[in-house]
């Protein structure tokens, strides 16, 4: 019979393994000079939410609607990180004469546009978006985080669905 760790356990873990993520970026980055593009730096964003949330959950230690409640917050910023990790890979995947033309950086379009427009830009994608600097096993960087983020959301589902031991908290 395997025994699965406690919640709290579980938690650290996961932000211990979020925290290895964005350490490994940032090493791709600024040790390897890789430069992220718009879409990275979304899918970075996702991680570090989904590391607070973890890093939340174990310092209070929820138990029940508690849990119930860092599944679903789980599964919703993996489902915001899955979708731009796949419309990342399918922007990678675009044969040369079909991907968009380069844009202007993140920085300038969050200085020049609204919240709204910059974010509509960004998930268009640009030419640097397609371009696949670094594969492991067959998989992109943005491959690699969309089998991620998709064990992050069956993680959050099983938060939400699995059988809770009672206990005389509210959380």
């Amino acid at each position: 019979m395997i025994t699965i760790p406690a919640p709290r356990t579980l938690f650290i873990i996961g932000f211990l393994f979020c925290s290895g993520l964005i350490a490994t970026a940032l090493y791709f980055q600024h040790g390897l000079n890789m430069e992220p593009c718009p879409l990275c730096i979304l899918q970075r964003v996702a991680v570090i939410a989904i590391g607070l949330i973890f890093l939340i959950a174990a310092l209070i230690n929820p138990r029940s609607l508690g849990l119930r409640l860092i599944g679903l917050l789980t599964i919703i910023a993996a489902a915001a990180g899955l979708a731009v990790s796949g419309r990342h890979v399918w922007l990678q995947g675009l044969p040369e004469d079909e991907v968009p033309a380069c844009g202007p950086g993140l920085d300038y379009m969050l200085d020049t546009f609204p919240l709204a427009e910059t974010l509509d830009m960004v998930l268009q994608g640009s030419g640097e978006c397609a371009e696949v600097s670094w594969r492991l096993l067959g998989l992109s960087m943005p491959g690699w985080m969309l089998v991620i983020f998709s064990a992050f959301i069956l993680f959050g589902l099983w938060l939400g669905l699995r059988r809770q031991t009672p206990r005389n908290t509210l959380l």
